[in-house]
């Protein structure tokens, strides 16, 4: 493939700085084979952050296996993997953005609204004193300075992002504190009673239960790869919430319940399925878990050997902490919008090709559970992992790499069984990563929220 000189040693820099904040043995990395020659067009290497990040994931599940040999990744499905898994036969997935969502011109630069859920669109719109008509959103936009208006909405309990460039972030205090903070964070806590289970075979997570109360979109991602490897992964979701533009790619043999945490019935059933699971991958900001009594240490104590998986927008210290934010939001406050803005040469903001940092920080949350699950067979330990979509941003390398533009999924990049959802038949990828003798693939099909009863079986 040709590259420049440096791209194959950012990749080796961004494989090492992954396994030694998982604490495991960088020499994991000359196990890793990577195939393929195109890559996602960007200022950014991004087909090496995929890459790299579902490479680690695989070398996790080699770690805890015991599995030798090489850990295949392609970068052509990788590419493919961080778009769409799926492929719908006779029907099309709802529109992915709200109308109203999107980038508009303030007074003295750019800001993004993030108003997929109803109540992220009514909080801009009361700010903004207009009805959700994109012009009449615009024409109210122009009028506010970029930082006021997204200390506005933030404030109504909405969900915006003033366009930053990289200096600026670095010089934030929210930028100088995700700078300090590790990619993965990890904390070991006081042996329990060692589980009985063991990895083996093909599906090596089967008997392994996650618990998973993450939305769109890094945390699903994290535990449709555990379900892949055989995981049992009960989704736990508010009454009343859906993302239906990502459901189908990433409910992917998981089962979906409604459990209400605000109700002390719903509280009492969490907690007996918190007690019983082996893994909690969780999205909630900052607190939010405290505030509904199962803060940190309350989980501990429910289960002392939970493998505890939690991921925010804006890191887990510094001012932003508690802010609500997604992808995109991220990639214009952190800098990476106005890189690619620069790069293009264009007026408007311009973010990565895919939602990147969702997808690469997802597979390093399943990397850091099967890192939990290799503690507890190993010693006994719970563990508690924290990444961030804005640490994942400080990874991703200012890079332009060489390559072949990626162009879509083929034909042949889909498994010929066909998937049958509840929204039509499907087909679904080819797992990006080879481990071993270990089968990547799904025992369910894609399902809708709250098809399921919260209970393991």
């Amino acid at each position: 493939m040709p590259v420049t000189p440096n791209e194959p040693a950012v990749f080796a820099a961004l494989l090492r700085e992954a396994l030694v904040a998982l604490d495991l043995p960088p020499a994991l990395a000359g196990r890793l084979v990577v195939t393929g020659d195109d890559v996602l067009p960007s200022c950014y290497a991004v087909t090496t952050l995929a890459t790299a990040a579902i490479g680690t994931a695989g070398l996790a599940v080699a770690a805890l296996t015991g599995t030798a040999g090489p850990v295949a990744v392609d970068r052509h499905l990788a590419n493919a993997w961080f778009r769409w898994s799926i492929k719908p036969l006779g029907w099309a997935l709802p529109a992915v953005w709200d109308v109203i969502a999107g980038d508009y011109p303030a007074a003295d630069g750019w800001i993004r609204l993030h108003t997929n859920a109803p109540r992220h669109r009514d909080a801009a719109l009361a700010v903004l004193g207009c009805p959700a008509e994109r012009a009449r959103v615009a024409a109210a936009v122009a009028a506010w300075r970029a930082d006021d208006l997204e200390q506005a909405v933030v404030a109504a309990g909405g969900c915006a992002a003033a366009m930053r460039g990289t200096a600026a972030w670095a010089a934030h205090p929210q930028g100088r504190a995700v700078a300090a903070e590790p990619l993965v964070a990890l904390a070991l806590h006081e042996p329990a009673t060692p589980p009985r289970w063991r990895p083996d075979g093909p599906r090596p997570l089967a008997g392994i239960r996650v618990l998973d109360l993450t939305r769109v979109l890094a945390g699903p991602v994290a535990t449709r790869f555990l379900a892949g490897l055989g995981a049992a992964v009960l989704r736990l979701d508010p009454p009343g919430w859906d993302e239906p533009a990502v459901v189908p790619d990433v409910i992917l043999g998981k089962r979906c319940a409604r459990l209400d945490l605000r109700d002390p019935a719903g509280r009492e059933q969490f907690r007996a399925l918190l007690a019983s699971a082996d893994v909690l991958v969780h999205g909630y900001r900052p607190g939010a878990l405290a505030a509904l009594g199962f803060g940190d240490e309350e989980r501990r104590a429910v289960n002392p050997g939970l493998v505890d998986v939690s991921l925010s927008a804006y890191g887990h210290s510094g001012p932003w902490a508690g802010r609500r934010g997604f992808d995109s939001l991220v990639q214009m406050s952190a800098g990476i919008a106005a890189a690619g803005q620069r790069w293009q040469g264009l007026a408007q903001p311009v973010p990565l090709p895919v939602q990147a940092l969702d997808h690469a920080t997802g597979y390093l949350m399943a990397a850091a559970a099967l890192r939990g699950l290799l503690a507890r067979r190993t010693t006994g330990q719970g563990l508690s992992a924290r990444l961030s979509l804005a640490r994942t941003a400080l990874a991703l390398p200012v890079l332009q790499v060489p390559g072949r533009p990626f162009a879509g999924a083929a034909d042949e990049d889909y498994a010929e069984t066909v998937e049958k959802t509840p929204w039509g038949p499907a087909l679904r990828l080819k797992p990006p990563v080879a481990i071993g003798g270990i089968t990547l693939a799904s025992d369910l099909p894609a399902a809708a929220l709250g098809s399921a009863p919260p209970a393991w079986s």
